[in-house]
């Protein structure tokens, strides 16, 4: 018979394939980037804001905050490398303005990260206090991120249509959640893990039971791959 940690991990190796999946989604536009040259309307905030969420996420998971989260850690510092790849792109065919606000907004998130980190591990003595800390500013991005998607849901709901929510998305935005949230209450039990996957399993069940509804009236006119495309960054920030 499996033993709990073995459980425990099989469930955050299948999270990691889905996050992985989702880090990867944005790749096909910043291909349109750099095939045309020009970042166009495309923002670079929902990079800057994963890229922060994983970086704290990977912290949470060192030795020294919350042991025994190795997954995690990996994961997340797949996550970076990611957003790092496509901070860079967007920096090489933005203009001077966007790459300006680009640079502030990154500056503004390291010195964020260094101070949480700098007063995690001088000021709180303890894996106990320090989980909490960072648990709880992960958990403010994350639950941020999964209800990101809600200005989506209201557009569907406006137009009566789907082309605006991607179902691939959508579903793994749900599975990636539920994996989360099931890895979470296997022992060793993770608090901070849980309260915002478990935010997560109900957005991705609610844009799912939205898509359904208006895909089964027969109002999707899903005749707009650009309009589908563009919305990546609006939601595909998915990590732990």
């Amino acid at each position: 018979m499996a033993s709990a940690s073995s459980t425990r991990n099989v469930v955050g190796i299948i999270g990691n394939v889905i996050t992985f999946g989702l880090f990867l989604s944005p790749a096909s536009t910043f291909y349109k980037i750099i095939k045309k040259k020009d970042v166009e309307e495309y923002k670079p905030d929902p990079y800057i804001a994963t890229m922060l969420n994983c970086a704290f996420w990977a912290f949470y998971g060192m030795p020294f905050v919350h042991p025994n989260s190795f997954l995690i850690v990996t994961i997340n510092c797949v996550g970076l490398v990611f957003e790092f790849v496509y901070l860079t792109i967007f920096y090489m065919y933005a203009n001077n303005k966007g790459r300006k606000k680009l640079l502030l907004f990154l500056l503004i998130g390291v010195t964020f990260f260094i101070i949480i980190v700098l007063i995690t591990m001088l000021a709180l003595h303890g894996t106990t206090k320090r989980s909490l800390v960072v648990g709880i500013i992960c958990d403010i991005f994350n639950i941020m991120m999964y209800a990101s998607p809600l200005t989506v849901m209201a557009k569907v709901i406006e137009t009566k249509s789907v082309k605006y929510m991607p179902f691939s998305l959508s579903l793994a935005n749900f599975l990636n959640g539920l994996c989360w949230t099931t890895y979470a209450l296997i022992h060793p039990f993770d608090i901070y893990i849980l309260i915002s996957n478990s935010v997560g399993v109900i957005s991705g069940l609610v844009q799912l039971i939205i898509y359904t509804y208006f895909w089964c009236k027969g109002e999707n006119n899903n005749d707009d791959g650009d309009n589908v495309s563009n919305l990546d960054e609006d939601y595909y920030l998915m990590t732990n």
